[in-house]
């Protein structure tokens, strides 16, 4: 077994039986902890499938983040199907970043070599995410390593009665706790509901990539089970899933010490999150690229990440207004030229999401400021509040609508700013705001 481990910690991460013992007393932090987050790029491919199409296409992408000062984190799935903006290729799904990386033999500075650091600069540059570390997992890694631990137990709940059915990726589950073999499980990590017939796939790709992270965990927690830790078999087998089939650019002290970041972090409390599609508030809408293919972009249009990356600081940062990410409109309602630019200039610094900048009908003697939350959003109302009474005499608080003003606005707040407004002294909310 010891052999085993050695061998398989070489394949892996590289290095010697010296460096490798050197590894087990290293005190290195990871990149980016000391700045409070560690980002983990995973992408899935299908490479050990000799008759699968696409095989280089990464089909699954993911980002791990750990807030290493607060012991928290979560998964966010990122769509294959993402129409993005490739350096030196142009408009293409995301997931052909890879193959095309490795085609070129991808070297830029500031990421890591061939495909995974093409993957890494679009994930960077178009959606605004910083990745310290990644891993290329493949098919038969996922489901030996489902298979080592013995299985994985996880609960169904499908908006279906049914169930989940996909005949095209062999897949037929109940509602409920079912438990999964690697098979099984790799199945449902493949099933998006697109064979005849299916059903239990309200959102398709989004769907699966629900079931893939809902996974993972149940990996992760099988295998950090007494019944694994104390079994040298399953230990091994494991090992072995992993030496086989995955690529990273961890080096051994790297892994070992995420492992004890990862022990911090209650993996219960591991959120779970993509892009929303649909709804009333979706960050993505479908797209039919130029070539036929269907895609997805932006709400805010082809090239326009804005929002997403408005998300991912939404999703990290510590400031409650920023968490709520409240959208304002800023009306100007005194008789200075250019007030509401100049404030939601300022808003938007700090972490508003300033959706309308325009005058109102009329001018207003006092400010006002119109909630429209419904009460989602008590930080941004206090923040909003200790702006309007800073910088404005009187201040009308106005909970149920009642402006003329706000109506038409698709906002969570309307700002009106009255001829009371002092435009000299200009202060933001406070930072813990």
């Amino acid at each position: 077994m010891g052999w085993k481990v050695v061998h398989d910690v070489g394949k892996v991460f590289g290095g010697n039986i010296i460096t490798d013992a050197h590894a087990l007393f290293s005190s290195t932090k990871l990149n980016g902890e000391s700045q409070g987050r560690v980002n983990i790029l995973l992408a899935g491919d299908s490479a050990d499938d000799p008759g699968h199409q696409g095989a280089d296409l990464t089909d699954s992408i993911m980002v791990v983040s750990l807030d290493t000062k607060n012991n928290t984190g979560f998964m966010l799935s990122i769509p294959r199907d993402l129409w993005v903006d490739i350096p030196g290729y142009g408009y293409q799904k995301i997931n052909a970043a890879y193959e095309d990386g490795q085609t070129e033999h991808f070297s830029q500075s500031g990421y890591s070599s061939g495909g995974m650091g093409l993957l890494q600069e679009v994930v960077n540059q178009d959606l605004g995410i910083p990745t310290n570390y990644y891993a290329l997992i493949d098919y038969t890694a996922f489901k030996d390593a489902v298979n080592a631990v013995g299985g994985i137990t996880i609960t169904i709940n499908s908006p279906d009665p049914r169930g989940l059915y996909d005949p095209y990726a062999d897949l037929k589950l109940p509602n409920g706790v079912v438990t999964l073999n690697g098979q099984k499980a790799l199945n449902l990590a493949r099933a998006r509901g697109d064979g005849y017939g299916s059903y239990g796939f309200p959102q398709a790709d989004f769907t699966r990539t629900q079931h893939q992270r809902q996974m993972l965990v149940a990996v992760e927690q099988k295998a950090s089970s007494l019944g694994v830790l104390s079994n040298p078999v399953k230990i091994g087998d494991l090992f072995d899933a992993i030496g086989n089939n995955v690529t990273t650019d961890f080096n051994l002290a790297d892994a070992l010490r995420a492992t004890q970041l990862i022990k911090t972090v209650n993996i219960n409390e591991l959120q779970s999150l993509t892009y929303s599609y649909g709804g009333s508030n979706p960050l993505i809408i479908g797209y039919s690229a130029p070539d036929g293919e269907s895609a997805l972009i932006p709400t805010a249009g082809l090239g326009d990440y804005s929002q997403l990356r408005a998300y991912y600081q939404q999703i990290t940062s510590s400031k409650p207004v920023v968490k709520e990410n409240a959208s304002v409109a800023v009306l100007n309602a005194s008789n200075v030229v250019g007030l509401a630019k100049q404030e939601a200039n300022i808003l938007t610094k700090e972490g508003f999401d300033v959706t309308a900048v325009a005058d109102a009908s009329a001018e207003y003697p006092q400010s006002m400021l119109v909630d429209l939350s419904n009460g989602q959003d008590p930080a941004a109302k206090q923040a909003l509040a200790q702006l309007l009474s800073t910088n404005s005499s009187a201040v009308t608080s106005i909970t149920t609508g009642e402006s003329v003003e706000a109506q038409g606005y698709n906002a969570n707040f309307v700002v009106i700013l009255g001829k009371n407004w002092d435009g000299t002294t200009i202060t933001p909310t406070t930072s813990s705001q």
